[in-house]
């Protein structure tokens, strides 16, 4: 039997070519997806370990400490007497203070340098007496910087800059363009930098002014001495340490940044392994069908092999073994693809800039053996029931009939099984659309009602094909046969269309979803912004209040309002709450929020407008007054003058900027608001703009860039997601490709019979191609079927979040899924129905 079942796999190999295909692209997936992110995460493991050389013990604030809890701004950062305290102690061969923070660098012609959140600034610390030098930054050349208006940048950033010792770099911290002089190149471990950021480093003064304040530390680190172990030196360090402040190990320090970067591949990771799952099950499909259709066409052969002696064990077994033959060979060439892939994943990330610190492709005897175990047991879970459907059909029975029809009771009790799930998925979905569990009920009917809808396929082939008869008869007779062919075994059919119709169930319900909450947001602007343009950071930073400044100057420009966060204790309540600052006087007529009582006329002093939902919870109302306890610790009292509906653009406790400023540490704006005579035009953006020094890293947005943004963030998802499942579409392609091909086949004496009698080559060609594509259309329309509903259950449930929220259906969109479908349909059928024109009409009528 072992010999008879790799006989058949020889026989069968060009039939069995796109099931291997199907297995095979899916398995590449799981390789790829496991040997990159293995690389990308020991490269950057191993670049944050080099990192962490010089440092035995690192100093940093705790904000989960209860000090910190206690305090409305939260853990305070470190000082200059606890970085001389600790550097004072036996034991410790070098203290080192650090100041990190947001520090753009535009390049030679005015670029952003580095990938947003990874355009850093840190401080060059040259020791208490700025006479040492910083073990972390080796200058390669030139000097570190010493005073104001110096910087050192790194190797990486020089090199694809060709800013060179003595070049003027342009440098935004907090908004103004700062004109600074470069004075050195340096060398760095910094993982981030190896992966396209960019790091500039002030003296140490000048970094605390502008990421910290004078004399603050964002993290002190410590080397041991000799003979002095880190635990040794934790122990010495511990009793000095603030409430609000932690120590950590050199060796506690490199395992957490180790998770981190664990957790961010792993995240990734899941990602491209849930859509490598989607075309694994897509081809279980093809594996059923060619090995259905298969053991359909070795009926008699199967049931002489019975006759003289084998047992239906035996036979079932023969069918596995040609499935594990299947999957053994495509998890392997999977795998080798798979490292292929992995290998151009990294060098398509280089040509987007986003490089990965130098290192070897990571490939594991894990994922060695996840390909091998992936493939065949896709290949033999799918080949089990048609083995077993094979074993059971009864010698004689089998050499009377070549092909064993599925009986009624057995499709009866499928649609009943069918009926049952599809009902109980479908109020599952809508049940979740109010229940507060994250998703679980509608995912959970989500999955029953698909699984459902495809063990109902059979049953709803019929009807659906039914519907585009009237189109069909177009063509004639071949319309006529290809209705008919695809019909005529449901399960088949069934089976051929579910491959697509998860891939475009998918790709349609996110599309919707999309779209739904990108128009839900932009009517949340339009309907809440009334300025004509909004002012943040690239990287939504701070803005430093010079630039509300500079924009009340321009000519033209009729308001300005800086908008300021800052956490608070309000009406005696332990949570921190952010009171937000505005210009009081202009907020008026740059912001339209709904308001239920009051407005904001008379916002100053000591008055506050406050969302209602705040409102409620803290039991305040219309002209009420509560206490409050600014950040710097000190008492007010506010009063509410006016209640307003709270948005995704707009809550919380609004006062006047005067009132605010004297309790906070550092005035910065998260966003600056303007409104000109002229309104949103091409040219005052532009004189916005250059007023603010045409700096890379400020974005001046009207309200169209806003939802282009918003849109943008959007798109990018989609299209990712699209490429993604674009494997499922392929791995479709080859499903119906297969079924037409080996259907021809199976087929191919009627065919020869129709030709003799009259069809010729171009007619029984369109034959084919009619019945690829209705079987296609069949599952794109349930396909979108599907996703639309998907889509409409989930914006109900965020119904709730999003005021403006309002159903819509992307109908462009739509209509390009079905034309994918009927494409899926046309290129699936051209070498069927090339093979079907091509049969000699003798010798297809003779074949037994």
């Amino acid at each position: 039997m072992l010999r008879t079942a790799l006989r058949n796999v020889l026989a069968h190999k060009a039939r069995l070519l796109m099931t291997t295909l199907a297995v095979l692209l899916g398995v590449a997936f799981v390789s790829g997806t496991l040997v990159f992110t293995s690389t990308i995460s020991e490269a950057f493991q191993r670049s944050a370990e080099r990192s962490l050389t010089h440092v035995d013990l690192a100093i940093q604030p705790d904000a989960d400490s209860e000090a910190a809890e206690d305090d409305p701004r939260g853990a305070a950062n470190l000082d200059q007497a606890l970085l001389d305290q600790v550097a004072a102690l036996p034991g410790v061969a070098a203290a080192t203070g650090e100041v990190t923070g947001f520090a753009a660098l535009a390049d030679k012609e005015g670029d952003l340098v580095g990938d947003g959140w990874s355009t850093t600034g840190a401080n060059y610390y040259a020791g208490p007496d700025g006479a040492g030098t910083d073990a972390r930054y080796p200058m390669t050349e030139g000097r570190a910087p010493a005073g104001p208006g110096e910087i050192a940048i790194d190797s990486h950033t020089a090199e694809r800059t060709g800013y060179q010792v003595g070049d003027t770099a342009r440098v935004s911290v907090n908004g103004p363009v700062r004109e600074e002089s470069v004075t050195g190149v340096f060398t760095t471990e910094d993982g981030t930098v190896a992966a396209g950021g960019s790091l500039v480093l002030y003296d140490t003064a000048t970094a605390q002014e502008l990421f910290a304040l004078p004399g603050e530390f964002t993290r002190i680190t410590l080397e041991a001495a000799d003979g002095t172990s880190q635990a040794g030196l934790f122990d010495a360090v511990e009793p000095l340490l603030p409430a609000d402040a932690e120590a950590m190990t050199g060796q506690e320090l490199a395992d957490e940044q180790a998770a981190d970067i664990e957790a961010t591949t792993s995240g990734m990771r899941t990602g491209l392994l849930a859509f490598a799952g989607i075309s694994l099950f897509v081809g279980i499909f093809i594996i059923a069908n060619t090995f259905t259709m298969l053991v359909a066409q070795r009926t008699r052969e199967l049931a002489l092999l019975r006759a003289v002696g084998a047992s239906r064990r035996q036979v079932t077994r023969s069918v596995l073994i040609e499935a594990l033959a299947v999957g053994v060979v495509a998890g392997l060439s999977g795998f080798a693809a798979g490292v292929g892939i992995a290998a151009g994943f990294r060098s398509l990330m280089d040509s987007f800039g986003l490089t990965v610190p130098e290192g070897p492709l990571v490939v594991s005897g894990s994922a060695v053996l996840a390909s091998l175990v992936v493939a065949v047991v896709v290949t033999m879970l799918a080949a089990y029931l048609p083995a077993r459907r094979a074993a059971k059909i009864p010698p004689v029975a089998a050499m009377n009939s070549v092909h064993a029809a599925p009986t009624v009771r057995g499709l009866l009790v499928r649609n009943t099984i069918g009926a049952l799930l599809a009902g109980a998925g479908a109020a599952l979905v809508i049940a979740g659309i109010d229940r507060d569990d994250s998703g679980a009920t509608m995912g959970g009917g989500a999955a029953l009602l698909v699984i459902g809808v495809f063990v109902l396929t059979p049953l709803l082939s019929r009807p659906v094909i039914a519907l585009a008869s009237p189109l069909l008869r177009v063509f004639g007779v071949s319309g006529k046969l290809a209705r008919l062919n695809a019909v005529r075994n449901p399960r088949r059919t069934a089976a051929t269309a579910s491959a697509l119709m998860i891939g475009l169930t998918l790709i349609t319900g996110l599309t919707v979803i999309a779209g739904t909450v990108s128009n839900a947001i932009e009517k949340m602007a339009a309907q809440t912004l009334s300025s004509d343009y909004v002012v943040s950071m690239a990287n939504f930073a701070p803005l430093s209040p010079e630039v509300a400044e500079t924009l009340a100057e321009q000519p033209g420009v009729t308001g300005v309002s800086g908008l300021r966060a800052s956490p608070a204790r309000v009406a005696g309540g332990d949570d921190t709450e952010m009171l937000t600052g505005v210009n009081g006087a202009a907020i008026g007529n740059l912001v339209s929020p709904e308001f239920t009582e009051g407005s904001f006329a008379g916002l100053a002093g000591e008055n506050a407008v406050v969302d209602t939902a705040t409102a409620e919870s803290l039991g305040l109302g219309m002209g009420d007054s509560f206490d409050v306890t600014y950040e710097d610790g000190q008492q007010g009292r506010l009063t509410i003058t006016g209640l307003y509906e709270d948005s995704e653009m707009m809550r919380g406790v609004i006062l006047d900027n005067a009132t605010l400023d004297p309790h906070l540490d550092r005035i910065e704006d998260f966003q600056v608001m303007v409104s000109t005579v002229d309104g949103a035009t091409d040219e005052v953006k532009q004189a916005l703009e250059a007023a603010l020094g045409d700096n890379p890293a400020i974005l001046v947005q009207d309200e169209e860039d806003v939802a282009e943004d918003i849109a943008y963030i959007f798109t990018l998802m989609l299209n990712m997601l699209y490429g993604l499942l674009a494997m499922a579409v392929v791995v479709a392609v080859l499903g119906v490709i297969n079924t037409l091909a080996m259907s021809v086949f199976e087929r191919r004496q009627e065919i020869g019979m129709l030709r003799a009698i009259g069809l010729d080559r171009r007619s029984t060609k369109r034959m084919v191609r009619i019945e690829s594509i209705v079987i296609a259309l069949f599952g794109g329309v349930l396909g979108v079927g599907l996703g639309v509903f998907f889509g409409w259950a989930v914006g109900e449930m965020m119904r709730g979040s999003l005021a403006t929220y309002e159903f819509l259906l992307p109908w462009d969109r739509l209509a390009v899924f079905l034309l994918l479908a009927t494409l899926v349909g046309v290129l699936a059928a051209l070498w069927p129905a090339r093979r079907a024109a091509r049969l000699n009409m003798l010798e297809a009528i003779k074949a037994d």
